[in-house]
């Protein structure tokens, strides 16, 4: 539906400048707990795969919010417990619609179940609300300069300072791994507009409460109703995307919106059907094991039995194809199941992903099976096109340039592919 890549133009342009000025002011680091007990930033399970360590390609210092291993340090941890505060804000002209229960029930239980799913059990996500009630702002909505796109300085820091002020004598910040403040939602434009949605990660220069920044605070605003009857089930899927830039996850869509990646992962899209991250964001989040990884770096044929990736259980999940210290292909099996709703072709998904590209700018590119097929949904706000992309049985993917080829086999019994890659 070409709604969908309208709507996440708007996204593109709020969020992208923010989280760069987040990430470069975080550094690479090893993601080992601060004194407050918090992880530095998304841990990647370590040790136990064979020759696992050429798979991790990373990207020059500077690059914003690299799709590279190990996460750079300064976002929230993204496995075990994960404590989410969340703080209800409204302003003199923007007073808070309905009541603080009726904005959570918005976003949760969904927001964990979400976690829960996609995570194989691995995050505890809990979403803590210690103030009941709205938080009015000392100055109206108006005064901030609250627009899309706008940076963290000045509106952004005067809003976190003055949100300081009025919790801290009810909240301990340093108890908490991230901080969603939900706005009342009827404070600027609607998301039919102008989406105003906004994460700042790994910001070290952000205001400080209890002894701790607000480094990683995301900012929930108007509700993302596409008016098609699918909110009350789909709606809170901006959290989690949001959420994602606090683990360290770029945005996958760039300035023509979701063509480069599609649905197949929320950082791309999170309107419409709920859909899950790709296997190469749940390695970089500690959800897959390297054993769970196939890292094919060596030439020659190599045969691998592959698990949906949205099986429970420690089976393969995820291939990876080096080419470069900053580049490779990874494949994965993408079926209807577990966070993903709306996949109409089950299959083998490749994807090149670039450690070197900044967020926004296109770091993942997933390849298309059936070019301009005009895909095979009709699910509103799913990209289309690519919704067919994943390789079926008796087709093959090939890359002439790192002559890599990437041939589906067939399916075991118990529902895993068979997947050949070879390198020449």
């Amino acid at each position: 539906m070409r709604r969908a890549a309208r709507l996440r133009r708007g996204v593109a342009l709020a969020s992208l400048a923010p989280l760069a000025v987040a990430v470069t002011l975080s550094t690479t680091g090893s993601g080992s707990p601060d004194a407050a007990g918090h992880s530095a930033a998304g841990p990647v399970a370590t040790g136990g795969g064979d020759g696992v360590d050429a798979c991790r390609i990373s990207g020059p210092l500077g690059t914003q919010m690299s799709e590279g291993l190990p996460t750079a340090a300064g976002y929230a941890r993204s496995t075990g417990r994960v404590r989410a505060l969340n703080l209800l804000v409204d302003f003199s002209d923007a007073r808070g619609e309905g009541t603080v229960d009726e904005r959570l029930k918005e976003f949760f239980p969904q927001t964990t179940r979400w976690f829960e799913r996609g995570s194989y059990g691995r995050v505890d996500y809990r979403p803590e609300t210690p103030v009941k009630r709205w938080l009015r702002m000392p100055k109206p909505f108006a005064a901030y300069g609250i627009e899309r796109g706008a940076p963290f300085e000045p509106g952004y820091r005067k809003l976190v300072r003055d949100l300081v002020k009025v919790s801290d004598p009810l909240v301990d910040f340093a108890a908490y791994d991230l901080v969603n403040v939900l706005v009342t939602p009827n404070a600027g434009p609607s998301a039919l507009d102008t989406v105003l949605s906004v994460t700042f990660a790994g910001n070290r220069e952000a205001p400080v409460a209890d002894g701790v920044p607000l480094a990683n605070t995301s900012f929930l605003y108007s509700r993302q109703d596409d008016g098609s009857g699918s909110y009350g089930h789909t709606g809170y899927r901006v959290l989690p995307h949001e959420n994602g830039h606090v683990f360290g996850l770029p945005d996958l869509y760039t300035q023509d919106g979701g063509g480069a990646v599609g649905h197949w992962d929320i950082m791309s899209e999170d309107w419409g059907a709920g859909n899950d991250l790709l296997g190469w964001h749940k390695w970089k989040l500690g959800w897959l094991d390297d054993e769970q990884v196939g890292c094919v770096a060596s030439p020659g044929t190599h045969d691998f039995t592959v698990a949906p990736l949205a099986a429970p259980g420690h089976d393969r999940k995820l291939l990876f194809v080096p080419l470069s210290h900053t580049s490779g292909i990874a494949a994965e099996v993408r079926t209807r199941g577990g966070n993903d709703e709306e996949v109409c072709k089950p299959g083998v998904l490749v994807y090149r992903v670039d450690a070197d590209v900044d967020t926004g700018a296109g770091p993942i590119t997933v390849a298309d099976a059936q070019k301009e097929s005009g895909g095979c949904t009709r699910s509103p706000n799913v990209h289309a096109e690519l919704s067919d992309a994943p390789f079926g049985v008796g087709e093959t993917y090939r890359d002439d340039g790192s002559r890599t080829r990437i041939e589906v086999l067939g399916r075991t019994d118990d529902g895993r592919w068979r997947v050949r890659v070879g390198r020449d």
